[in-house]
């Protein structure tokens, strides 16, 4: 992988990660397009998700400040539950990776056929939560914590929107928009962290996840990765917000049917 792909592949991560159309499923097809793959890509794509994190800390800092200074007071507050509901969140993401790492790390090399599929099945997804319109919940119960971590757990699949299948998830339950786009991107940050510290923990082993791969091109990767994760953040908030998801799952819809027709 030379620096240019690296910047054309962090670009895509970093807007894809946000934007629910699948930021795993853009760059398995691109990963495709540019012949990568094995422990080259799977190393970039742990790089570019943890750039993605820091773009979040970066965008949503008022939120995370205001988490901490009131988690700290040691007393059950609207932080502490707002906390308390993130890791309910990651339970079902982390059964998922204790128990089937191997099988999800497996079905990314498996081609670009279940990518196109879930493409599709993002699509619909995002189009039932558009025109379903339950009451809205002005917060996020634990229940709903619970079950749109189940969302979460079941995106790992490359195609299937992480954004897009919280988020859709979490409208079809009723939950308040602007919450709603600020929980997503917020838990999504432990899961990916422990996932880098595993990863880390493995080349102080001496295990090579890394490949072949430059160091340029995985710092490229990461700055691209985060530049455009920071504009895309802010950018899905507002979109959230105004409810505009339906346009994502007409993207969605064409892009999967273009996949499978490729593939």
């Amino acid at each position: 992988m030379d620096w240019i792909e690296a910047l054309i592949l962090g670009l895509i991560q970093g807007l894809t990660e946000y934007l629910p159309v699948s930021s795993s499923g853009h760059l398995a097809i691109g990963s495709a397009l540019f012949g990568i793959e094995g422990e080259e890509n799977l190393a970039f794509t742990i790089v570019v998700h943890v750039a993605t994190v820091f773009s979040t800390l970066v965008i949503l800092w008022k939120e995370i400040d205001w988490i901490f200074k009131g988690l700290f007071k040691w007393q059950m507050n609207e932080e502490t539950r707002y906390v308390i509901n993130i890791l309910i969140s990651m339970i079902p993401v982390g059964i998922v990776g204790v128990f089937f790492k191997d099988k999800v790390e497996a079905i990314f090399g498996s081609g670009l056929v279940i990518v196109g599929c879930c493409l599709l099945l993002t699509a619909v997804l995002l189009a039932f939560s558009y025109y379903y319109k339950p009451k809205q919940k002005e917060n996020i119960s634990m229940k709903d914590a619970f079950i749109i971590g189940l969302a979460q757990a079941c995106a790992v699949l490359p195609g299937l929107s992480r954004s897009g299948s919280t988020i859709a998830t979490g409208l079809l339950l009723g939950d308040n928009k602007a919450k709603l786009a600020q929980f997503s991107f917020l838990m999504v940050i432990p899961p990916i962290l422990g996932e880098a510290l595993l990863d880390a923990m493995k080349m102080m082993k001496g295990e090579n996840i890394a490949g072949d791969i430059p160091t340029l091109s995985l710092v490229v990767g990461f700055l691209a990765a985060f530049v455009s994760g920071c504009l895309a953040c802010k950018w899905m908030i507002n979109i959230v917000k105004k409810g505009k998801l339906i346009y994502f799952a007409i993207y969605c819809a064409i892009a999967g049917i273009v996949t499978l027709i490729l593939s």
